[in-house]
C-alpha cells in the first residue's frame, strides 16, 4: 500500500510513554501513516519519532488550543487520546480531555482511543481521593455521549514509577524499595513504554469489535514482597522492601511530598483505592492484552530487558 493510502492515526501526548509506545507500534506495522502532537517537536524523543516516519506538530497539551487541535486532528481516521500527569491543586484535567475529544469529533476523525481509569469517586461514595483516576473516568464518559466511535484502554500500576518517582536507596548494604502498596498485595502492573502500542494496534485493526469497550492493559500481577524477590533474583543484589503505604510511611521515604497537601492525599487515596476496592472493576476482562500480546513484559521480563539495577532513571518528556 503506497503511503498516501495508508490510514492516518493522529497522536497526542506523543513524546509521553505512552504516546511513543503507539506511534512506534504503528509506524513499525507498516500500515498507518502517523501525526504526532508534543510541545517540543526538537526534542530527542521527537526527532526519534520524526526518523521513524512520523510528522512531528508542535501542539502542547494545553486547555485552550482547540482550534489547533482541530488541524492536526483533520484527515485522520482515527486518534490516540490521553491526558498528562496533573498534580493537585491543578483541576484541568477533564477540560482537556473534553477539549481533544471535541476536536477530534470538529476534524471528523473516526475513532477515538481514549487513555482511561476507573471512575475512583463514584466507585468508592467519595471515600477515596484520586482525581487523577477519576478525572480520567469523566472523560470517557463525555467521550461516550458524543458522535465518534470510541474505545477506551486503562493502563495498570507502571512498573516506571519504581524508577522515576518512588526510587529505591541504599540503606546498609541494601537496596531498599519503599513501595505504596503493602507488602503482600497482589496489584496489576504494566509497561507503559512497550505494552500500550500493541494494544491500541489491535484496536485499530479491529475497530468494530472494539467499539464502546473498555479494556485493561496488564503486564503481571505481584506483589511488592514479590517485586522485590524478584529483583534480587534478576540483578544479584541484596534488596528489601519497605512499607510507604500509610501517611507516615509515604512521607518517611519521600518527605518531598509534603510540600503539596493534595498531592499526598491522592498518592494515598490512590493505593487505598486498588487494595480495598481493587485496582480494576470486577467484569474487566484481565487477560485481554497479554492474550493480544504474546510478547508483553512481565516484571521478570522488564528488569531483564531494561538491565535496570535500582537507579533512578527518566523517560523523557511527559507529553
Amino acid at each position: 500500500m503506497s503511503a498516501e493510502r495508508k490510514p492516518l492515526v493522529t497522536i497526542v501526548g506523543a513524546t509521553s510513554k505512552q504516546g511513543r509506545s503507539v506511534a512506534q507500534t504503528l509506524l513499525g506495522s507498516g500500515r498507518y501513516r502517523v501525526r504526532t502532537l508534543t510541545r517540543n517537536p526538537n526534542s530527542p524523543e521527537a526527532r526519534s519519532l520524526a526518523a521513524q516516519g512520523a510528522e512531528v506538530l508542535a501542539v502542547p497539551l494545553e486547555v485552550g488550543r482547540t482550534q489547533e487541535l482541530v488541524r492536526a486532528f483533520r484527515g485522520a481516521e482515527a486518534a490516540f487520546l490521553l491526558t498528562p500527569p496533573i498534580a493537585p491543586p491543578a483541576t484541568h484535567e477533564f477540560a482537556l480531555g473534553k477539549q481533544l475529544a471535541d476536536a477530534a469529533v470538529e476534524a471528523g476523525v473516526g475513532h477515538v482511543v481514549f487513555s482511561s481509569l476507573e471512575n475512583v469517586d463514584a466507585i468508592t461514595s467519595g471515600k477515596k481521593f484520586a482525581p487523577h483516576f477519576t478525572d480520567k473516568a469523566r472523560v470517557e464518559e463525555y467521550i461516550r455521549g458524543l458522535p465518534i466511535k470510541s474505545t477506551f484502554v486503562q493502563l495498570a500500576f507502571f512498573y516506571t514509577n519504581l524508577l522515576e518517582f518512588y526510587p529505591p536507596r541504599m540503606d546498609g548494604e541494601a537496596l531498599v524499595f519503599p513501595i505504596y502498596l503493602p507488602g503482600d498485595f497482589r496489584a496489576p502492573f504494566v509497561d507503559p513504554r512497550t505494552a500500550t502500542g500493541p494494544a491500541v494496534l489491535e484496536i485499530l485493526s479491529h475497530p468494530a469489535q472494539y467499539a464502546g469497550q473498555s479494556l485493561p492493559i496488564v503486564g503481571d500481577f505481584l506483589s511488592p514482597n514479590e517485586m522485590v524477590e524478584t529483583f534480587q533474583r534478576v540483578t544479584g543484589r541484596k534488596a528489601a522492601y519497605r512499607s510507604a503505604y500509610t501517611r507516615a510511611e509515604l512521607l518517611h521515604h519521600f518527605p518531598a511530598f509534603a510540600e503539596n497537601e493534595l498531592l499526598v492525599r491522592e498518592l494515598l487515596g490512590m493505593a487505598e483505592y486498588a487494595v480495598e476496592y481493587g485496582y480494576f472493576q470486577a467484569h474487566r476482562d484481565l487477560a485481554w492484552s497479554r492474550k493480544v500480546d504474546p510478547a508483553h513484559l512481565t516484571w521478570e521480563g522488564f528488569l531483564r530487558t531494561t538491565n535496570w539495577k535500582g537507579e533512578t532513571l527518566s523517560f523523557g518528556t511527559p507529553a
